[in-house]
């Protein structure tokens, strides 16, 4: 469904395992970080309000989007986690950059998901405009940073169910 129709912070909480037990990383981007904190805020609050532990959940910091995927590599093999949760934001500027950025931070989140056998989280916004961008940080069309959290819980109860580790 088009994220135009959709407000991305809506979801069936009683379809949501409960996150108690789970240990979550999120590797968050300080670039546009009017955005990315915004989504950081809507991860935490939701991981919380579905029983992670405040200290169940790891944060680090990274100077920008391509930075993600190294930094959710050295957060996930410095700690015992469940999940890796990524936030970032990539805005088309005048340049291509953003396709080049959001094709290697995808590809590189997927791939670390594969290698570890576990929940690698793509949260990151790849909008046109730094209103498209707001807009799913918290403005109409909810916080993608809540969807993240969601995605992260429900695979690590996937991957206890599938007893995969």
């Amino acid at each position: 469904m088009a994220t135009s129709l959709k407000n991305l912070s809506m979801y069936d909480a009683q379809n949501v395992p409960s996150a108690a037990g789970m240990t979550f990383g999120i590797v968050v981007s300080d670039y546009n970080s009017d955005i990315t904190f915004a989504l950081l805020k809507g991860c935490v609050e939701a991981l919380l309000l579905h029983g992670a532990e405040k200290e169940d959940v790891l944060l680090q910091h990274v100077p920008g989007s391509f930075e993600l995927p190294l930094g959710a590599q050295l957060l996930y093999e410095s700690h015992e986690i469940d999940a890796v949760i990524c936030i970032g934001c990539v805005i088309t500027g005048e340049t291509k950059h953003d396709d080049y950025i959001n094709m290697a931070v995808s590809q590189a989140i997927m791939q670390l998901g594969l290698e570890y056998n576990t929940p690698f989280v793509f949260g990151v916004l790849t909008p046109r405009t730094h209103k498209q961008a707001l807009e799913r940080a918290g403005g109409k069309h909810g916080n993608k940073g809540v969807e993240a959290a969601i995605t992260a819980i429900k695979m690590v109860h996937a991957v206890r169910m599938l007893d995969i580790e």
